[in-house]
């Protein structure tokens, strides 16, 4: 049923007529929980930047999040990062996130996160309660919530929206009759829209900045230990490639550019993997995100191999979100 609602939502025809009723009432019900969280939504005492998308499903939000780390740290700020955790079930909320953290407790993008940024994270479905708890233990001065666009119970200073160039907005109608958790005219009312890859279909007109990333993968890491290989190491040579994530082909045809013959598997977005996922006999090395890598670690043997994407920006659009980070200096509250 899902992949049939997919292949629905990002055809080239109308929502179906069947679930506009239902996409109606989504609105309704969703617009008025906003409307009541704004009117309620809580200031922390240090600035918060929110990177969120208005579609479900991957649009790059984890490697936007690594790259705003770093810019964060180069301008002198001491980030923090929060999250759901979704897909993770800790025994206790606030969850302080390490990189030595399971992601069956934390969800696997704070995982990953965690282990490639070193930055102070926190995961709770309270997110204001994983923020605070940020801001006490670890005294950060910024705050970035992943995958928070659509959380009005915490006020922002700065609001990042990613779309995923290859599929856009779909039909442009909501859930469950399109892809869309919020109408396009949300775009009108963020900092920057930032266009991951390049864009099949224009936009709605929004009056906003519209940034564009291109995610680079480049290098395969061991997953048992060793060293790690270039990407084109691989070109012309038969592999395997699996991918849990919201956007699985994103992942196989990044591969394929790079010259490789793909053999896919996709899983669904935050798949639990077991052993015998990863259990094939013909000796083809298997590839994978790193979404997908911090799951499996468990599972590490020779052939095994961990594709890291990284975003990038063109100088001019990584010089206007620096440009929005340094506004947030002069904060108020700083």
């Amino acid at each position: 049923m899902k992949r049939w609602l997919e292949s629905r939502w990002y055809a080239a025809e109308p929502a179906p007529l069947a679930l506009r009723p239902l996409a109606s009432l989504y609105g309704l019900i969703a617009d008025h929980v906003a409307a009541s969280r704004k009117r309620e939504a809580i200031r922390l005492p240090v600035p918060v930047v929110v990177i969120g998308n208005i579609s479900v499903g991957g649009t790059g939000k984890t490697p936007l999040t690594l790259w705003l780390i770093e810019q964060a740290r180069a301008l002198g700020f001491r980030p923090g990062v929060i999250s759901r955790g979704y897909g993770g079930r800790a025994a206790s909320y606030p969850l302080r996130v390490t990189s030595m953290t399971d992601p069956a407790e934390c969800g696997d993008e704070p995982a990953l996160i965690a282990r490639r940024s070193g930055a102070p994270l926190a995961v709770a479905p309270d997110r204001i309660a994983a923020a605070r708890l940020l801001i006490e233990q670890d005294g950060i001065d910024l705050l970035i919530a992943d995958d928070g666009l659509q959380h009005y119970r915490l006020a922002r200073d700065l609001e990042l929206c990613v779309i995923d160039g290859a599929r856009g907005l779909g039909n442009g109608a909501r859930l469950p009759a399109g892809p869309l958790r919020e109408l396009p005219s949300r775009l009108a009312t963020v900092d920057a829209v930032i266009v991951n890859g390049v864009l099949q279909a224009p936009l709605p007109a929004h009056g906003r900045p519209q940034l564009t990333m291109n995610l680079l993968i480049e290098r395969a890491l061991p997953l048992a230990g060793g060293e790690p290989r270039s990407l084109h190491s691989f070109a012309g040579q038969r592999v395997r490639a699996i991918a849990g994530i919201g956007h699985p082909q994103r992942f196989f045809s990044a591969l394929e550019a790079a010259g490789l013959v793909v053999i896919p598997q996709a899983f669904p977005d935050h798949h639990r993997y077991t052993a015998g996922d990863l259990a094939f006999d013909d000796g083809l090395p298997l590839l994978m995100t790193e979404k997908d890598a911090v799951k499996c670690a468990a599972f590490a043997r020779d052939g095994l191999w961990c594709v890291p994407a990284e975003a990038q920006l063109p100088e001019a659009d990584a010089v206007h979100v620096r440009k929005l980070l340094s506004a947030l200096k002069s904060h108020p509250i700083l």
